[in-house]
């Protein structure tokens, strides 16, 4: 039988990952202003402009999900991955993004290629309201492989939504999770061990248990999460927001908590699509491993008041994303619980 499949054999360390920011908080907060409103660990960091003007930056990539790329010769999605997942970082501390830029970097420039990549950038960025401003496209030959290349973004947002950023919440609060719309961007390391190298599948393949092929199910793209948010953050129905990237529930609830309250997560609640039914099959994985890798459905989690729960549901649902009642906030120490 073949040994169960972890995140760490598939190359990626998760609790070094964890003593790694541990480490590097410490040079973080020692270049710290006056102008810095957020604390090391938020999912952007919020600074003072001007008196009474907020903003909010947040910077990431799209990780190894470019490998599945490059093996499908499909570039238009990335772009849309990467702003998307920076849209919704810094929507988790209540703004609404304003402008972005771009980093592409690989060994010998495609103009094709690259033009895909910029394609998907700009339209997510119109479909979030905010302006691709610039960017920077570096070749590096000798660094990236024939058709390789990285790709990352920085986005800068100012705060719409104050409610949110002051993460007000209480016991009793409900925790309302919203769909993925797959696996987004985080735990392709694992994926790609799994079903390249263990099971064999190449990315014209069919995907276990579904009639799309591996390429449409990995390289589906990030939601935005801020569309179906908008009226309710406006209208003040929420307290927090959780996005569930690398870490999974576990690792990116806990950074919404105070110290006296844990989030219970009651598994239950929800069915994971397909998609990660299979993964987890496939891979004998046990379930508290892929719920630390993976987002399991849910790419956004919202704590709301209990008697909002209805309200704030019936919007996220009216704009096309399903929301499922996940368990609420009780007393306890700043932990999550999944039960």
């Amino acid at each position: 039988m073949t040994d169960a499949l972890t995140y760490r054999e598939a190359g990626v360390d998760l609790e070094a990952a964890r003593r790694a920011k541990a480490r590097i908080a410490e040079l973080v907060e020692c270049t710290r202003t006056g102008a810095v409103a957020s604390r090391f660990g938020s999912f952007g960091g919020r600074f003072r402009a001007a008196d009474g003007r907020d903003l909010v930056a947040s910077v990431d990539g799209v990780g190894t999900k470019l490998k599945v790329a490059f093996l499908a010769g499909r570039h238009d999605t990335v772009g849309i991955d990467l702003v998307n997942h920076c849209v919704n970082d810094i929507l988790a501390e209540g703004a609404r993004p304003l402008v972005f830029m771009d980093y592409v970097a690989c060994g010998t420039l495609d103009p094709d290629i690259v033009t895909a990549v910029v394609a998907g950038l700009a339209r997510a960025c119109r479909d979030n309201g905010c302006a691709l401003i610039g960017g920077e496209t570096a070749e590096m030959p000798d660094f990236y492989g024939v058709g390789e290349y990285d790709l990352a973004g920085f986005v800068v947002g100012e705060i719409a939504y104050p409610a949110v950023g002051e993460r007000r919440v209480e016991e009793g609060d409900v925790l309302l999770g919203l769909a993925s719309s797959g696996l987004h961007t985080n735990g392709y390391s694992f994926v790609r061990r799994l079903l390249f190298d263990r099971l064999g599948l190449e990315v014209t393949d069919r995907f276990p248990d579904t009639d799309r092929t591996v390429a449409e199910v990995l390289l589906t793209p990030h939601r935005s999460y801020l569309a179906p948010l908008e009226s309710s953050l406006s209208a003040g129905r929420v307290r927090a927001l959780a996005h569930i990237t690398g870490g999974g529930i576990p690792g990116n609830l806990d950074r919404v908590l105070p110290a006296d309250l844990d989030a219970v997560v009651r598994t239950a609640a929800w069915t994971p699509p397909v998609e990660f039914r299979v993964l987890g099959r496939e891979s004998g994985a046990p379930g508290d491993e892929l719920f630390r890798v993976f987002n399991m459905g849910i790419g956004m989690i919202a704590v709301v008041p209990p008697g909002e729960v209805e309200r704030v549901a019936s919007e996220v649902s009216a704009a096309g994303c399903e929301t499922f009642v996940l368990g609420e906030l009780v007393p306890g120490s700043g932990g999550v619980r999944l039960e």
